[in-house]
């Protein structure tokens, strides 16, 4: 089926937040407990149809890059950071050392993201593990408004607000293309277009975004 935009979207945050659990409860709508750490890079797919302000349907193909957590790992997954156009960034609310590895990672961002205030979707991870709560809402809050991030408490095994980031995130991204002057400074994208039965991805370049 063709599409009118492919959008990347990359999940950060420590090793055991849940970037994976997540992503395939977004995509797949299922759960597994078992933990299994991402080794480099993987990713998911989804199609999804978005409505602009002005009542127009585009069809989305995206792909939601999930990165490996570990310090080892990181000078292979910054190479996707240019090429993606939005972040979840996530923090496990029953894991205090992951909360304050947030700043270090919005430092990676700045330094190697498309631009120095990229899209970010601040994800507090497991909101269902009430009772080993460690993060309190109103901390990860104040940590979200310093940084003017989006905040939310996510559970990736009963799914809260694990689409409404997703969607809160194609919003801001597809609002930003449609007000950016420079289109040159977001990441290139390739458009399929369609001639009757035929399929051509056509690669958009320099100042040329849609």
């Amino acid at each position: 089926m063709e599409y009118d935009y492919l959008i990347k979207f990359l999940a950060l945050g420590d090793s055991g937040v849940g970037k994976t659990s997540f992503l395939y409860q977004y995509t797949d709508g299922t759960f597994n407990s078992r933990f299994i750490s991402t080794v480099g890079i993987d990713f998911r797919e989804k199609r999804v149809v978005y409505q602009t302000v002005n009542g127009r349907s585009q069809r989305i193909h995206l792909q939601l890059w999930d990165t490996a957590g570990q310090e080892r790992f990181r000078s292979l997954t910054t190479a996707f950071y240019r090429d993606s156009m939005g972040f979840l960034l996530m923090f496990d609310l029953t894991n205090e050392q992951s909360f304050l590895e947030v700043r270090n990672w919005l430092d990676q961002l700045r330094t190697h993201a498309y631009c120095e205030d990229p899209d970010i979707i601040l994800c507090g991870n497991k909101s269902d593990l009430e009772d080993r709560r460690v993060i309190g809402e109103r901390k990860a809050r104040e940590l979200a408004e310093k940084y003017g991030l989006v905040y939310l408490e996510t559970s990736a095994a009963t799914g809260q607000n694990v689409a409404r980031a997703i969607e809160i995130l194609l919003d801001r991204v597809m609002r930003r293309m449609e007000m950016t002057v420079d289109k040159s400074v977001l990441p290139h994208q390739r458009i399929l277009k369609c001639h009757g039965s035929q399929q051509e991805q056509i690669p958009i370049k320099g100042n040329c975004y849609c």
